[in-house]
């Protein structure tokens, strides 16, 4: 969106580019040096080119301050994967065993496989896993 608010139509798209300090080929921006096989030294440093007047940084500046916001995280699972697991809980428990032989196993889970899966459940959402739990266990002494 910087780049859109910066762009001037009547201008080339390397006229555009430069002005904002940007590369339009990033093969010319950063040379590979060249070296020579038996001494190993340089050709040319790359530095003797004319600099480029830049006239819009702020274009580069704001998209440097984006770049450097921290990400969010968005670790979510899918709803059909937590209606999974809760579903294996509440009719299994903690026995792996009789959850991977479960009719509703489709994917044909391994014991292991499906205790993984409950343990990604367990990290993503602990407080729903301990609300849940703690309604299993209501559950359990109303019946009795």
């Amino acid at each position: 969106s910087h780049i859109r608010h910066a762009w001037d139509p009547t201008k080339s798209v390397a006229q555009n580019l430069a002005e904002m300090g940007l590369a339009e080929d990033p093969n010319k921006a950063v040379p590979i040096p060249r070296k020579r096989l038996l001494g190993m030294e340089m050709e040319g440093d790359g530095l003797e080119q004319g600099k480029k007047i830049v006239r819009k940084p702020y274009v580069v500046n704001e998209m440097e301050y984006e770049a450097n916001l921290p990400e969010k995280k968005s670790n979510t699972l899918s709803r059909d994967l937590i209606d999974y697991v809760r579903y294996m809980i509440q009719n299994h428990g903690e026995n792996y065993k009789e959850m991977a032989r479960d009719e509703k196993n489709y994917y044909q889970d391994t014991p292991k496989q499906i205790k993984r899966k409950i343990n990604v459940y367990k990290n993503f959402y602990p407080e729903e896993y301990k609300e849940f739990i703690a309604s299993l266990k209501q559950e359990k002494m109303d019946v009795q």
